[in-house]
């Protein structure tokens, strides 16, 4: 299982990702599931992944051999189009390019297409943007109203997003924001785990934060363990109790 969290706030952007695929008794694997596409003082553009591994990993691939192929007149690629609508749009290209050639063989053997994915940066002059890709290759874009996406695993760490992500919030709150959320997904499903991918892309820089690796050893992320756990019992002991009964 996954889960991956991007969060669009006034002042840019952040991504946070487990590294999770498979969780059992004897066996735990891990892959990347974040891929970055950046161009200093053109763009920066990130790409979260769910969903079937082949599927997200021919994805990149061919995103990133289009980039290659850079010498091909008149082929758009993620480094060519004018802004993050194009470049969503060809990510849902590629993914239904995907889906065409390999969903039958998948079908065939009783596995579902599925991949999901969160894509968001800034190009040039335009304000960062941050979009929702079905398997179907559609998409939707990151509101006023809704200023954060989730996907894989998803409903242990929303509570916390709801109450608190706002455009207004600050690069590093939202930071905090979506590691609790993480936090309280790892601590109720075991098929999403450490390590965790951090990327932050901050407003009109035009360029990608520092990527940061967060194991069980990094202190930022185990006080915000310790802590948030000692906070929600402190909040839930200090709430009234129902004396009505």
């Amino acid at each position: 299982m996954t889960y991956c969290v991007g969060i669009l706030v006034d002042e840019g952007l952040v991504f946070l990702a487990d590294s999770r695929t498979n969780a059992g008794v004897d066996q735990i694997s891990t892959f990347r599931k974040m891929a970055v596409f950046e161009r200093a003082g053109d763009r920066a553009m990130v790409l979260m992944t769910a969903g079937n591994l082949a599927i997200s990993q021919s994805l990149i691939s061919i995103l990133q051999e289009r980039i290659a192929a850079k010498e091909e007149k008149g082929v758009s690629t993620l480094m060519t189009v004018g802004n993050m609508f194009e470049a969503t749009r060809l990510v849902g290209e590629a993914l239904r390019e995907v889906y065409h050639r390999d969903a039958q063989a998948l079908k065939e053997h009783g596995i579902e297409f599925n991949a999901t994915l969160i894509f968001g940066g800034q190009i040039g002059n335009e304000l960062p943007r941050l979009f929702n890709i079905y398997s179907a290759g559609n998409f939707i874009e990151a509101t006023a109203d809704t200023p954060y996406f989730q996907i894989g695993e998803s409903k242990y760490g929303k509570p916390i997003l709801d109450r608190v992500v706002k455009r207004s919030l600050s690069l590093q709150r939202s930071v905090k924001c979506a590691l609790v959320s993480m936090d309280s997904t790892i601590r109720s499903n075991l098929s999403v785990g450490l390590p965790l991918d951090l990327l932050c892309i901050k407003r009109d820089t035009l360029k990608l934060g520092k990527h940061i690796n967060i194991d069980a050893q990094h202190e930022y992320y185990a006080m915000i363990n310790r802590q948030w756990s000692e906070s929600l019992r402190h909040a839930f002991h200090a709430i009234p109790d129902p004396d009505w009964l």
